[in-house]
């Protein structure tokens, strides 16, 4: 598992009130099927920012970016290269 995804995985056991662990959670599984709240992905996006020092744009403060792991990555991995 990357550095990336573990420190996702980590904010999101933190943030994400899901109702599973979030160290066992498919890259691909719905992290809103998973529990996790609006208002608990604004914290997920906060925490995200403070972990690796990037800023998500309005473009991106989309339900689609923060719906999994894999696309959280995604996400932080475009603003880190920008």
């Amino acid at each position: 598992m990357s550095d990336l995804v573990s420190k996702i995985r980590n904010i999101l056991k933190e943030h994400g009130r899901l109702s599973g662990d979030a160290a066992t959670l498919d890259p691909h599984a719905d992290l809103y099927q998973a529990g996790m709240t609006s208002h608990a992905s604004v914290n997920v996006m906060l925490a995200l920012e403070g972990e690796f020092d990037v800023e998500f744009p309005d473009a991106m403060l989309k339900r689609n970016v923060f719906s999994s792991i894999a696309a959280i990555s995604a996400a932080v991995s475009e603003l880190q290269a920008a």
